[in-house]
Parts: C-alpha cells; sequence; structure tokens
C-alpha cells in the first residue's frame, strides 16, 4: 500500500481509502465485515463514511452503515488501526434533524454525538461537511447560477469556529469538506490562515476519467494549499467498470436498483467508456483498472475512495495501486478526454 500525507497533517492515510456507502443496503453487515477485514489486511487504514449513509438515503438507511462499523470496531477492539472519516449532513434531507441540518454549532453537535453513538467510538479523525449549506453546483450540476430565493446560510467563519470547538473537545480530529467548490475552498483556506481557525485539510469530490472538472480550479488550490482531493465516484458509480456497454444493465448494479445516477450512462459518457474500453484492452488490463490508477497518479490527489459489492471488485480496486500507468497510456488517455472532456460531470 502506499500512502499520503492528509493536509498539512503529520497523518499517513493510504492511497486507497475503502467507501462504504452501501453498506446497510446492497450490502449485509457480513459482507461489510469481510470488506473491513480484507482492506485492513492489506494496508488500507482510512475508512469513510457519513451519517447519511447508507445510499439510496432515505429515513430508513439514515445511520446504518456506521452502526455497522461500530459494530465492527466493538467486535475487532482495532479502533486505533483506522483512520476513520464520517460528514454531517447539509440541509434538504427532511428525516434528519427537521430537515434544516445547517451547519450551526447545535446542529454540527447533533450529528457528531449521533456518529459517535452508531460508531462506537469517542472520536472521529475527520469530520467533513458532506455538502455546502448555499446554493451552488455540486451532485452533477455542470454549471453555476445564482439561487435568488436560496435563503440564509451560516457564515464560513462561524462554521469554522462551530468545529473547532468540537476539535477542542477531542470529539473530532481534523475536518474536511466534500463537493465543494474553487470559491468555497478558498475562503476556507484564507479565513484558517487570517483569523487562526482551524484548517480544512481535505476536499471529497468525484473525479474520474469521464469528469475531471476538480482539476478545472480545484486541483491547484490543492496542490499549492496542500488540502488534497479524497476522490468519489472513481470509476463514475460503476459505469467505468464497462458492466454497462452495449446496452447492459447488470440485475443487482445501482443503475438498475436505484434512480439518480443516471447522468452517468448519458450518449457522451457512453462513447468515452467505449474509447477507454478499448484502450484498455489494448494494454491488457480491464476498464477498472485503468479508470482507477489513473485516478491514484494524479499529485493532488490524497486517496481515492473506492466502493465495492463484491470482493472480486474490492480486491480489484485495492490492486490499483500497484499499476503503472506508461506516458504512452497517460497520452491516449488525454486524446480520449480531449475529445469528449467531461461527458459525465
Amino acid at each position: 500500500m502506499k500512502f499520503k500525507k492528509l493536509g498539512n497533517t503529520e497523518l499517513d492515510v493510504s492511497l486507497i481509502c475503502l467507501g462504504t456507502m452501501t453498506w446497510g443496503t446492497q450490502n449485509t453487515e457480513k459482507d461489510a465485515f469481510e470488506q473491513m477485514d480484507y482492506s485492513l489486511a492489506e494496508g488500507v487504514n482510512f475508512f469513510d463514511t457519513a451519517e447519511l449513509y447508507s445510499v439510496p438515503p432515505n429515513s430508513d438507511s439514515y445511520g446504518k452503515t456506521e452502526v455497522i462499523i461500530g459494530n465492527w470496531f466493538e467486535k475487532r477492539k482495532n479502533r486505533k488501526k483506522v483512520v476513520l472519516a464520517s460528514k454531517v449532513a447539509g440541509p434538504g434531507c427532511n428525516w434528519i434533524r427537521g430537515g434544516g441540518n445547517n451547519f450551526d454549532e447545535k446542529n454540527i453537535g447533533k450529528a457528531i454525538d449521533g456518529s459517535l453513538k452508531r460508531l462506537k467510538t469517542d472520536y472521529i479523525d475527520l469530520y467533513q461537511l458532506h455538502w455546502p449549506e448555499r446554493s451552488t453546483n455540486f451532485f452533477g450540476k455542470r454549471d453555476y447560477s445564482i439561487d435568488k430565493d436560496e435563503g440564509e446560510w451560516n457564515s464560513f467563519e462561524s462554521v469554522l469556529e462551530a468545529l473547532e470547538k468540537f476539535i477542542k473537545s477531542g470529539k473530532i480530529r481534523f475536518i474536511g469538506m466534500s463537493n465543494e467548490t474553487p470559491y468555497g475552498l478558498s475562503k476556507y483556506i484564507e479565513l484558517s490562515k487570517n483569523k487562526k481557525l482551524p484548517r480544512m485539510m481535505s476536499v471529497q469530490n468525484p473525479y474520474n476519467l469521464v469528469n475531471r472538472t476538480y482539476e478545472i480550479g480545484m486541483s491547484e488550490i490543492s496542490i499549492r494549499e496542500k488540502c488534497g482531493l479524497l476522490v468519489y465516484y472513481p470509476l463514475a458509480t460503476g459505469a467505468l467498470s464497462g458492466k454497462y456497454r452495449n446496452g447492459q444493465m447488470p440485475k443487482n448494479s445501482r443503475q438498475a436498483l436505484f434512480k439518480g445516477w443516471e447522468r452517468h450512462l448519458n450518449p457522451l459518457a457512453m462513447k468515452a467508456y467505449d474509447e477507454y474500453y478499448k484502450l484498455a484492452k489494448t494494454h491488457n488490463m480491464t476498464m477498472a483498472q485503468l479508470a482507477q490508477a489513473f485516478v491514484n497518479t494524479r499529485p493532488f490527489v490524497t486517496s481515492n475512495i473506492i466502493g465495492a459489492t463484491t470482493m472480486d471488485q474490492l480486491k480489484e480496486n485495492i490492486n490499483s495501486v500497484n499499476i503503472e500507468l506508461s506516458d504512452e497510456i497517460l497520452g491516449k488517455i488525454n486524446m480520449i478526454h480531449n475529445n469528449n472532456p467531461n461527458p459525465s460531470p
């Protein structure tokens, strides 16, 4: 396994992070225990979850994944071996704290206490804002347009001040954000410097062969400010495995079971998948290996959050750290990208 520093801390996290959001819906607790046992044995020391999980999000699935992880900690007695990341949900889910879910001290405190109870631990290593309070472009929204009816939202400074209290209490160690934009990332970083407030150590955003939008405005900040990307959707919700090519719809796949990820199967994305399939086949690797290995090479990436519903998928994803992509392959990837940039944001 390879490791990188989390932000400007001395904490080493594995280049592969174990994603958990299917545990409680597509995966049973037994499945999850097997995944955690295997991952830890392979050197993966970084697990990512959220109060919102499992997915798709609803009142029945809320908190299920954290409960499973907590049961594993209790049974295995190995909490200290894991760098644990979780998240507080932003506004919009009416089953979570009445639907407000604003990032004020009261809501964040309730979220942290709930997660700690479910996770059966007394601290969370990395605590992340799952998505911004303000109206902006995330979750597949390509362009930004101002929402005149967005209402009030807590200032960046007040959010950092609230999080600082929970760091001082020992409930959380470091903080990060998710689904953020260059505006949000730069504001948080500058306020931390100027006001001597806690510093954001990571950004968890989507990034993959068919969505390289992070490179446009975020990657430079990540590198210069040592606030790296924790990649989610490295396989574009499984589409970069090739399993949806040629009109296929595997029975127990996410696209077959749930709504909400259809954007990954749009016509332009499907054209890109065909090109990446040909490239991978030419160089004797699977599409998933090509896609994961590409993510692992990016200098602004701290960790690649993999998700799997089967052990075979998990093993293939973890093994991607051992795949080296030649300059020739990287050049061909960029050629495909330039001909069809970011078809599935």
